[in-house]
């Protein structure tokens, strides 16, 4: 799965996820753009960072109207915080909808000459909310629902000159983890309702990230790729009383 020579974009490539992903790219081989709107608080290496706000449809268009080749677009930038519904306005939700989807819509419309140009790809950053209730998330999970499916779409309408994944992605341990699951006690106690025993690294998005841009994954496109170590445990597993000791 090498990647040499290759132009890779990463939106929101400066810190967790995406950087992980970012450094799996440096590490295929590939010449690496990440996209945020303030620089790394440490650089990253072999990497060039642009600052770019993907919800400025004009400054995206002029970022790739002025890249000289594009091989892979991962859209990775977005995320939201924990809101309930109803303790927020619809204003505050239309923003998460408008990060998380509509603009990697933006972004993707931008980068499509380019892409089409070297019979690139693009890799959509999904999650797992998309598929499941999603309470305190419920506009994120709504946005990358949407995005999974504008991801198929895609691959249809833009087959065969650019191909076009989803990665699903459940949890990943990153350096804000605590500020989902609490201490180590707390990350722990979540990791175990993984099957895989463990919350995944950004590595493991970024390895599947690569898969999905290069040749091995050449007939692969309009996928969507889970990356959830097995997904959750059916609650009434634990709840049935058959075959439990009395």
């Amino acid at each position: 799965m090498e990647l040499n020579g290759r132009v890779v974009v990463v939106t929101g490539g400066t810190r967790g996820v995406g950087a992980g992903i970012a450094r799996s790219f440096v590490e295929a081989g590939a010449e690496v753009v990440v996209c945020a709107r303030r620089p790394p608080e440490v650089p990253l290496p072999k990497t060039r960072f642009a600052s770019l706000d993907v919800r400025d449809a004009d400054a995206v268009r002029r970022f790739f109207a002025e890249l000289p080749r594009l091989d892979v677009l991962v859209n990775n930038a977005g995320g939201a915080p924990h809101r309930l519904l109803a303790d927020a306005g619809p204003e505050r939700h239309l923003r998460v909808l408008e990060l998380n989807l509509l603009a990697p819509l933006a972004v993707s419309l931008a980068a499509y000459e380019r892409l089409k140009q070297t019979r690139g790809s693009i890799v959509m950053v999904g999650s797992v909310s998309g598929g499941r209730p999603s309470p305190g998330a419920a506009a994120y999970g709504a946005a990358k629902a949407g995005l999974e499916n504008l991801a198929r779409s895609m691959a249809v309408e833009w087959a065969p000159d650019v191909r076009v994944n989803t990665l699903v992605v459940g949890m990943v341990r990153t350096e804000r983890s605590h500020l989902h699951y609490g201490d180590e006690d707390g990350i722990a106690a979540v990791s175990r309702t993984v099957p895989l025993g463990r919350l995944a690294e950004p590595s493991d998005v970024g390895a599947a990230a690569v898969f999905l841009a290069s040749d091995a994954a050449a007939y692969i496109t309009g996928a969507s790729l889970l990356v959830h170590g097995g997904g959750e445990r059916p609650a009434f597993l634990d709840a049935a009383t058959v075959n439990k000791e009395t």
